[in-house]
Order: structure tokens, then C-alpha cells, then sequence
């Protein structure tokens, strides 16, 4: 059985997504990976009153003060990710290791189109349950490499990499998921299946989700002028 290989892919429209479509393979996979998700609790003021008007306990009545939900933060993924192009890497050729690390130190640089480093989703493997770990979708919110052997001529060889992906939310996609009035999408003209989904969901191998719920055959050609369905991502 093949190993199915970790995939950084940059998200349209920033300029690295045409670059690499698809994404890229990490090198070798990582033993382990952490995912962060705060969830911000406060404890409320002993005496006073509560938002309900009642009196509040004192610090002396409880074991402990009553705490106030605050709001979830974002995720944080953290991978430690391994380089190696001692025996010339996956193509035999490489010298220098940051030929390989340079595909994530991209990740962290502003993008033109953007004004902003990208987006990105990192996946690995098949599609797991909902709620789980992948695919994550977020930005490079902290890079550390470690070159740890190098050449007699000063070329690293090898390199320890943890990089932090901090979950990204795009406000207007999320709304667009979530209000019933943002569903539906006018095609103009010169639109495709593909490019309409890049802009709705960021992604455009989606398109069969919208021929699906608007019975379209070819999704080479859009019906002009006609408002199409545009369902939830799955």
C-alpha cells in the first residue's frame, strides 16, 4: 500500500496556488502533530450583582468562582516536519536542502495578489470524519528551522522544521455558508464550473458539488444570467 503523504496546498487566488495546484508533499511524513484550540473562560468578580440581577456568592461561599464563557479562539496546528538530501533527495539530484524547506518559508512571505501570506489547507490522506483534524485550513503563523549537517562546501543537507498553522476563517465565506440570502451565484460571462468554485469555496476541484445541485452536464458551459445554487461545503 502506498503511504499517503502530507499536502500543503496554497489557496486560491494567491499567486503560489498557480504554482502549485495541486500543493506540495512534504518530504517525510510527521511522527506526530499537535493541534491547540483555546477556549476562553473568566471568572467573574466576587460580590455584586450578576447579568441576571440575583447577588453573586462570594469567594467565600464557593470552592471556586463562577466563570463566564468568553468566546473559542482559533486553532493552531504545529508540525514537525524532517528534510533530507543526503543521498540527493526524492530526485536524486539535490544538494542543498532548502530546496526542499524554501516551499514553506513561501508560505510565510506576502503574497502580491493578496497583501497577505496564504491561505492554506493542509490535508493528509482520505477524507476523515467530520470534526477531525484534516483537511486544516489556516496561515504560516510561526516558522523555525533547524539546519542541523552540511557539505564540506557549506550547502545544508538536512533540516528539523516546526511550522505553525493558525486556523484561517474567511469572514465572507463564512457567511456565505451560513446566510441563506449569499447561496446563489449569477454567472458573468467567461465563468466555469471550476473558477466559480475558487471563488465560493476557495477550492476549485468543488465544482462538481454546484453541477450537481443545478443538473448541469458540461461545466464547461454556464447558463449566463441564470442564478445557480451554491451548497453548503460538505
Amino acid at each position: 500500500m502506498q503511504v499517503a503523504k502530507l499536502n500543503i496546498m496554497p489557496l486560491p487566488p494567491s499567486d503560489l496556488a498557480s504554482r502549485f495546484p495541486k500543493g506540495f508533499e512534504v518530504q517525510f511524513n510527521p511522527n506526530t502533530y499537535s493541534i491547540v484550540k483555546p477556549v476562553t473562560w473568566s471568572q467573574q468578580v466576587p460580590g455584586g450583582a450578576d447579568p441576571g440581577g440575583s447577588a453573586r456568592a462570594t469567594n467565600r461561599e464557593l470552592d471556586a468562582p463562577p466563570l463566564v464563557f468568553g468566546g473559542g479562539g482559533a486553532r493552531t496546528l504545529t508540525l514537525q516536519l524532517f528534510f533530507d538530501v543526503t543521498e540527493g533527495g526524492a530526485n536524486g539530484a539535490t544538494t542543498d536542502v532548502r530546496d526542499e524547506t524554501n516551499n514553506i518559508v513561501a508560505l510565510t512571505r506576502i503574497d502580491r495578489t493578496l497583501q497577505q501570506p496564504p491561505v492554506c489547507r493542509i490535508s493528509w490522506g482520505a477524507a476523515e470524519p467530520p470534526g477531525s483534524d484534516f483537511p486544516f485550513e489556516g496561515v504560516v503563523s510561526n516558522l523555525t528551522q533547524n539546519f542541523v549537517m552540511f557539505r564540506a562546501s557549506g550547502e545544508p543537507v538536512r533540516a528539523n522544521l516546526t511550522v505553525s498553522f493558525t486556523e484561517y476563517i474567511d469572514p465572507q465565506q463564512n457567511k456565505r455558508q451560513n446566510d441563506p440570502d449569499l447561496t446563489t451565484y449569477t454567472p458573468k460571462r467567461g465563468d466555469t464550473l471550476s473558477r466559480i468554485a475558487a471563488q465560493m469555496y476557495r477550492d476549485p476541484s468543488l465544482w462538481r458539488l454546484i453541477a450537481v445541485a443545478n443538473n448541469i452536464d458540461d461545466p464547461r458551459h454556464v447558463p449566463l444570467g441564470v442564478p445557480l445554487t451554491i451548497p453548503r461545503q460538505p
